[in-house]
């Protein structure tokens, strides 16, 4: 009987991170499930997922912004595939912070806690877990950003960070492979961030994508799962999921 394929889904608690994490579950992958401060959620998405499949998820909490953080995951998930007898198959990352940092009032500490979480610590983590991956003829998937290649308006640390793991993306598929592929995924306007925004920026933004409407996670989550799963000879890639707001932007 094959081995049931392993996924690693950081961030997976809530929005576009749980329904890349069910998606793989439905592809019949087994799932760990990163969060840093949502218990709740994360424990609730991996009651679900076993409910549907005994045993086929766990939970993992770190912070990522911090290299104890990387390290303490990277355990949490070797600790799981050795219960499972796998191999680490999928490493989605997806754990992500965004708010605004304009010139005049961006403080080192808010540069820190961006380019760690978003770029140093899928680095790292990446590095923790490359032996594994390789084992497995494993794929990575980076979920960057529209705006890692087009600013956004006062979020410039944001967008270099992202900027940052677009390359980071491009460097290992050359670096790691023919063992381990790596891409990913850039999403437009999929959800709302989750500080205010007003109706009219709202409005502004879908005006501008080709489909004049907003995305769906289900979108981003089956674009991870071609990558990951149904793409053998694609590597080095970013697959914009946008509706079409790049071409406008």
């Amino acid at each position: 009987m094959p081995t049931i394929k392993t996924a690693l889904v950081t961030g997976a608690a809530a929005r576009i991170g749980a329904s890349i994490a069910r998606h793989l579950h439905q592809r019949g992958l087994n799932l760990v499930i990163h969060y840093h401060s949502n218990a709740a959620d994360a424990e609730n998405l991996a009651s679900e997922l076993n409910q549907s499949r005994a045993q086929s998820a766990v939970v993992a909490q770190a912070d990522l912004s911090g290299m104890a953080g990387v390290e303490q995951l990277a355990t949490q998930t070797h600790t799981a595939l050795e219960a499972w007898g796998s191999t680490l198959d999928v490493l989605v990352n997806n754990a992500s912070r965004f708010y605004p940092t304009s010139l005049s009032e961006a403080q080192i500490d808010e540069w820190d806690d961006l380019v760690n979480s978003n770029l140093r610590g899928p680095y790292f983590l990446i590095k923790a877990l490359a032996g594994s991956l390789q084992d497995g003829g494993g794929s990575i998937i980076n979920i960057l950003d529209i705006h890692s290649e087009r600013p956004m308006q006062g979020h410039t640390i944001y967008c270099i960070s992202k900027a940052g793991l677009n390359m980071l993306t491009m460097s290992l598929a050359r670096e790691l492979g023919p063992g381990i592929r790596v891409n990913g995924v850039s999403p437009g306007a999929i959800l709302w961030p989750e500080n205010e925004m007003s109706e009219v920026a709202k409005e502004t933004i879908l005006d501008r994508t080709a489909l004049k409407r907003l995305g769906d996670p289900a979108d981003i989550a089956s674009a991870v799962a071609y990558l990951a799963l149904d793409a053998p000879y694609v590597t080095g890639q970013v697959l914009n999921v946008d509706g079409g707001r790049s071409l406008n932007i």
